[in-house]
């Protein structure tokens, strides 16, 4: 199925609805799938470089409120089961996410780092970070220490859009650690690929995700298989 970019992460669909066989690959779309079945067709987005390697791309702040509904009723109830007490949000687009988690987790907050420096910030409360989809653009990440009583003693769940290469998932992690704050896990809607696996790789048990996509490569055939 070909979709248009804007029609992209719309829609949940029915099991078994779009072509999953990754023996055969994928032309324009992933197909996705929650823990019960649905599939939410992801648009394949072609990295930087040669051309022939690919992911397929999750822009939550794009999609429609149904889609964000579903991916963080599964998120919550993820982190419902290992029990957290305060829910950080990580920039940008794990803000929106993590403000519908903590509200379905009954929580009368959510403690948002930040990418902007306010002039009450501290460096102390900080850590360098790059993405892949920004991977030209040095960030700093920033904790509130105003924020700080908020997470003493806390069990805190952390939540993301997506994780792919780890890197600024590491870098919410040491910055945490600087401020004395051990996550008993991390919830992101969607795993990308097994990069992640390195950087992360103390983590692992602590990750979760109601989706999980490969890396993809280009075949001969045109079509986009599994890499990783």
């Amino acid at each position: 199925m070909t979709l248009a970019p804007h029609h992209f992460w719309q829609t949940l669909d029915a099991p078994g609805t779009h072509e999953a066989d990754a023996t055969a690959g994928w032309v324009d779309g992933f197909p996705a799938a929650l823990p019960d079945g649905r599939q939410l067709l992801l648009p394949i987005r072609v990295l930087p470089g040669d051309g022939h390697s690919a992911v397929a791309s999750l822009i939550i702040n794009q999609a429609s409120f149904a889609v964000e509904d579903a991916l963080s009723a599964v998120m919550a109830a993820m982190l419902d089961a290992v029990g957290v007490d305060v829910v950080i949000g990580v920039p940008t687009l794990g803000l929106p996410l993590a403000n519908n988690v903590a509200r379905r987790l009954g929580h009368t907050r959510m403690v948002a780092l930040g990418t902007s420096r306010k002039f009450w910030y501290s460096d102390d409360y900080s850590a360098p970070m790059t993405s892949i989809t920004s991977p030209d653009q040095q960030k700093t990440i920033f904790l509130d220490p105003r924020s700080l009583p908020l997470l003493e003693g806390k069990r805190v769940g952390v939540v993301d859009d997506v994780i792919s290469s780890g890197t600024s998932m590491a870098a919410v992690l040491t910055l945490l650690e600087r401020a004395g704050v051990t996550p008993v896990a991390v919830a992101a809607a969607m795993l990308q690929g097994t990069r992640w696996h390195e950087p992360l790789a103390a983590w692992r048990s602590r990750i979760m995700a109601p989706l999980a996509s490969p890396r993809l490569a280009l075949s001969e055939t045109g079509r986009w298989l599994p890499s990783d």
